[in-house]
């Protein structure tokens, strides 16, 4: 059988191009993004697609799916007929150009090391302090979480800092070579960072809550198609310890909260489309006595067919899986778990006061 290869799967799609001379460029993504907005990046290259903003990923297939909604198992004997694979096909030569040289990602115990201590020169400001205060976290909670101000100026000075005491930037998503030759730290909008911790509580990565943004707030940072760069893979987030029952929700923020006012363990990850990472995430926990696992996603996945297909996929894992699994629920008035328990919270609070 002929090979199928990203250029043919965006043609039937009918997704566009690249500029003459690209192999790597952004699309509109189904799953997050809205009126003109951009964030899926697909690179005929390595032949795989990420989106910045959501997290979804994958290969040739995976794109396929996210756009048709055909099940995984089907695509091959789809994209098969519909590329007429059994006639000579010609595909479009792809031309070279220079990219970015990008570093592989380092170990886990590299990025626990750097994160922490980039962090640990970090602050929190005010207003971001107040704003997790307002969803329920504590000081104590919000020092033990880690979370910190995105920093907006003196990034190569920053980074100078830290490989200054030999802490190694190599490999760790964030950091990248500027012209000049010396690292530094990506430049964001200002948000809060967020630790993304691992069973081991180690920082596999950090995302960002940007400020000023009504919806789809949450990015990864990452230094991809830098110089000397690194991605960051849509990890999964453990917030408490490893159990028989852990909650499973989207966002690790929102695991936070949830863990801090409940004491629950909660797996988070980046969104119900992506689940990247997951399946081995639950392997690991299993050999550590994981047996249930309840969900608990944002209550608009009742109305939303993107959000709704990834609950059916997700599903369809936990069942091969052998868990056993079942769906929290709340009163709809309140998006996310987190909302609910912490409006409840209040209730309860101003009934004692």
């Amino acid at each position: 059988m002929e090979r199928i290869r990203m250029t043919d799967v965006v043609g039937l799609l009918g997704l566009p191009h690249p500029e003459t001379g690209r192999v790597s460029y952004y699309v509109h993504c189904p799953c997050c993004d809205e009126g003109k907005e951009r964030h899926l990046n697909i690179n005929f290259r390595k032949e795989v697609f990420r989106c910045a903003r959501c997290g979804v990923a994958g290969g040739i297939f995976d794109l396929y799916c996210l756009f048709t909604g055909a099940h995984r198992q089907n695509v091959r004997r789809e994209l098969t007929e519909r590329l007429h694979l059994n006639e000579h096909l010609v595909l479009p030569q792809q031309r070279e150009v220079q990219q970015p040289v990008e570093t592989p990602i380092a170990d886990i115990a590299v990025r626990h090391h750097t994160y922490s201590a980039l962090l640990s020169m970090l602050s929190l400001s005010d207003s971001h302090r107040e704003n997790l205060h307002n969803r329920g976290l504590n000081d104590r909670d919000i020092a033990k979480l880690g979370y910190r101000s995105m920093p907006m100026e003196h990034n190569s000075d920053m980074t100078r800092r830290l490989t200054n005491s030999n802490i190694d930037v190599r490999g760790v998503p964030g950091f990248f070579r500027t012209k000049a030759g010396w690292w530094s730290f990506v430049h964001q909008q200002s948000g809060i960072l967020i630790p993304v911790r691992n069973a081991l509580c180690q920082i596999q990565g950090l995302q960002l809550r940007l400020d000023n943004m009504e919806k789809r707030k949450f990015r990864w940072i990452s230094s991809s198609g830098l110089h000397s760069g690194t991605g960051s893979p849509a990890w999964t987030h453990l917030a408490g310890a490893p159990s028989k029952r852990i909650v499973l929700t989207e966002g690790p923020m929102k695991a936070d909260v949830i863990h801090a006012l409940t004491g629950l363990p909660v797996l988070a990850v980046p969104g119900v489309n992506a689940l990247t990472k997951l399946e081995n995430s639950l392997k690991l926990l299993r050999e550590q006595g994981l047996e249930e696992i309840k969900t608990a996603f944002d209550m608009d996945y009742a109305i939303n067919w993107h959000v709704q297909r990834g609950y059916e996929q997700l599903m369809e894992l936990l069942g091969r899986m052998g868990f056993r699994y079942g769906t929290y629920v709340w009163d709809p008035r309140y998006k996310g778990l987190d909302d609910y328990i912490w409006a409840r919270l209040r209730k309860e609070i101003a009934k004692v006061g």
